[in-house]
């Protein structure tokens, strides 16, 4: 059986990713498991540098293989911002003030396009990174909708099926969200990787 740690403490995140590698024979911990392990300064310009940081920084002091990802929201009229700093945008960083930041920062812009980004790193302790990114677009809205999701998703409206993210199920938004089509990405190599 192959070790994997995932670079997380988010335990939804965590169970998610056991559920998608166990069936590929992976004996799967993570950051909950190494509780002195020290928070991972998120130093990068990217999403991608970031999960790249994670990884490396987990596996080499485990010497075991690691998955980390970052993902966030680019806003095209803010020159992508809030991207790396969506988690912490405002300046307590819940969603809540990080959503009336956005509303405020847009306010005067007219075009409101966006897109979630999502990268996932996989790094082997032999052979170095595997990256997998991916992305949705859709619009910022001044009204939130739904009730699903979490974050920026009441506001994120997808004009291809009429509605916000938040108000999609859960099921449909693992199909169609960044995150899901990254994860799709990982999946399909690891297929090719396990034959």
């Amino acid at each position: 059986m192959k070790e994997i740690i995932i670079a997380s403490r988010n335990q939804g995140k965590i169970r998610e990713y056991k559920q998608l590698l166990e069936p590929f024979g992976y004996q799967v911990s993570s950051l909950i498991d190494y509780p002195d392990f020290p928070e991972i300064p998120e130093t990068g310009t990217t999403f991608a540098e970031n999960a790249m940081i994670k990884a490396k920084a987990v596996a080499m002091r485990f010497s075991v293989d690691c998955l980390a990802d970052d993902s966030g929201l680019e806003v095209m009229a803010l020159n992508g911002n809030p991207g790396v700093h969506s988690q912490r945008y405002s300046i307590t960083g819940t969603e809540a003030d990080n959503n009336q930041k956005l509303l405020h920062d847009l306010v005067g812009h007219s075009k409101r396009i966006a897109q979630y980004v999502c990268s996932i790193v996989y790094y082997n302790v032999n052979t170095g990174f595997t990256s997998f990114e991916d992305t949705v677009s859709g619009i910022i809205i001044d009204t939130p909708r739904g009730h699903n999701g979490f974050g920026y998703d009441p506001y994120f409206y997808l004009p291809e099926f009429g509605v916000t993210m938040a108000e999609v199920n859960p099921d449909f938004k693992n199909k169609i969200s960044h995150r899901g089509k990254a994860l799709n990405q990982l999946l399909h190599w690891l297929a090719r990787e396990n034959r």
